[in-house]
């Protein structure tokens, strides 16, 4: 019996059989879950949890735009350096014996003062510490106004406070359990801490003093609980969603992608009646770069970097490797779906081009040989040899390197690589955030410009973006820099990713954004 035929037949017996869980939505992660405490909320699995868990002063909505949480509006003032914040008064945290007589309390601004001040805490040492980076004070003018002061007028700010670090959490408890916090999260989020059995099952239920409602008025979650299992494997995953055991499946894994997509991206005709499939950007930039200090004059070569960038067909190589599944990155660094990306920044195919570059480069340098070296792991192997191929067509010879991950992350942190495979997945959802890989100030292994970039003219702009309140011209600037940045190829933009998630028939709500955010409050299942 054949791979296809098993699937088609666990789906057939799922669909006649009936849901005993209707208002508990499952799914699994594979990657574990380190940590339940916002504060270390770094890994995608971690924030996926926490955010049924825990609110901030802000939320960020499927558009990217900022919208308020616990915090109920707010003001911007001192030349843009100070944000103060009034909060709702009907916001409460999960109930608890440590938080009184009633078991619970409502949130204050100080609730808010004690997590920030947690989150610099050198002893608490989260990841998280660098979002106050920019933030000189801040400080609980009463219970209900929290005011934050930045060094510097900051855009971006609101967005960064969207993280999941930025989280509140209740003093007493926290103090109670000290870093046993990780296991024993309570939060004011839809959904409340019931169980968790390390590497087997975690639940969380329904918190019915949740204090969202829908656009009719019904308070919000719509659903009774939340189950997550931990099988450790993509495939064993995608099973048990074809089995109808789990509800929901993100991203597109090589186990399975030929088994439920088409080449062109579509949905095989045996799982069109009983899946969904969403899909959206993703904040997420695939590229090779090129170290632009290196002693090899063919990495030197902005002949040989453009040839590079225009030597391969992004469109070709998204359908055979990707089933579809991915935006060609014609355009610059700034992924699609994010303010200041522009088709006009990039590269397209050009193999004629590509040829003369480099025999340009040839012609000036007397080698008749180019040879340059690619350093990617084993997850992108076909992608680097897909690109090897093309290359070598035009007369530039490319070896491919295959490393463990952390020796890649480690060498190229510390400028040991030529060229390399990267990606770049937003931190926050903005510009900004991106072209900090190209401010000479922030060249590695101290900050995220890998590629040891240097120009003058895109540290002004980049500097001046800053200060520019006005979003249209904050935006426009943030193309100017990416467009100067490709004049000098330091990367090759491969594809921007996109968000792929399958759910069953009987799920809605779940919802899209560029950001991954899994949020489950208004999602609903249907018996």
């Amino acid at each position: 019996m054949n791979y296809r035929l098993v699937i088609f037949l666990l789906l057939i017996g799922c669909s006649q059989k009936k849901q005993q869980f209707s208002d508990v939505f499952r799914y699994n992660e594979h990657k574990n879950i380190s940590s339940l405490d916002p504060a270390f909320s770094k890994d995608l699995a971690d924030i996926w949890a926490t955010n049924q868990l825990f609110n901030g002063l802000v939320e960020m909505d499927d558009s990217l735009n900022v919208k308020p949480s616990i915090a109920r509006n707010w003001t911007i003032t001192d030349s843009a350096k100070t944000y103060t914040f009034t909060l709702r008064k009907d916001v409460y945290f999960h109930k608890h014996a440590l938080l009184g007589k009633d078991s619970t309390r409502a949130v204050s601004a100080f609730d808010f003062e004690y997590s920030l001040n947690r989150l610099k805490d050198k002893q608490i040492a989260s990841p998280g510490s660098w979002v106050l980076n920019k933030v000189s004070d801040f400080r609980a003018i009463n219970d209900s106004i929290f005011e934050i002061k930045l060094t510097q007028p900051f855009p971006a700010f609101l967005g960064l406070l969207t993280m999941k670090y930025c989280s509140v959490v209740p003093k007493e408890v926290v103090e109670h359990y000290g870093t046993d916090f990780r296991a024993n999260p309570i939060g004011t989020g839809p959904f409340k801490f019931q169980r968790w059995e390390e590497n087997l099952k975690l639940v969380f239920r329904r918190n019915n003093n949740y204090f969202e409602e829908d656009a009719s008025g019904s308070k919000l979650p719509y659903l009774e609980a939340v189950a997550i299992t931990f099988l450790p494997d993509k495939q064993s995953e995608f099973l048990q969603f074809a089995q109808g055991n789990i509800d929901y499946v993100s991203g597109l894994d090589a186990s399975y992608k030929d088994e439920i997509l088409t080449a062109n991206g579509q949905l095989r005709d045996l799982y069109t009646e009983d899946v969904n499939m969403i899909r959206g950007p993703y904040l997420n930039t695939e590229y090779l770069a090129f170290l632009m200090d290196s002693d090899v004059s063919e990495i030197q070569s902005e002949y040989i970097r453009k040839a590079v960038n225009y030597g391969f067909d992004r469109e070709k190589m998204m359908i055979y490797l990707r089933n579809g599944v991915g935006i060609p990155a014609h355009g610059g660094f700034i992924p699609k779906g994010l303010p200041g990306y522009s088709e006009l920044s990039g590269f397209n195919y050009q193999p004629q081009k590509a040829k003369e570059l480099v025999n340009q480069y040839k012609l000036e340098t007397g080698n008749e040989t180019p040879e340059i070296t690619l350093t990617t792991t084993s997850n992108y192997l076909s992608f680097c040899e897909y690109i090897q191929r093309e290359l070598q067509k035009t007369g530039l010879i490319v070896n491919v390197s295959v490393v463990p991950a952390s020796s890649l992350k480690d060498s190229k942190a510390n400028g040991q690589l030529d060229m390399f495979r990267a990606s770049w997945v937003a931190d926050y959802p903005d510009a900004e955030n991106y072209l900090s890989l190209y401010y000479s100030k922030n060249f590695a292994p101290d900050g995220p410009n890998y590629s040891h970039y240097k120009n003058e003219q895109f540290d002004s702009w980049y500097e001046q973006a800053f200060t520019e309140t006005n979003t249209l011209r904050r935006e426009a600037l943030y193309s100017k820099m990416d467009s100067l940045v490709m004049t000098s190829a330091p990367v090759v933009p491969m594809f921007y990713d996109e968000v792929v998630r399958f759910t069953r028939k009987n799920i809605s709500g779940l919802g899209i954004n560029p950001i991954n955010l899994l949020d489950l409050k208004r999602v609903k299942k249907i018996d």
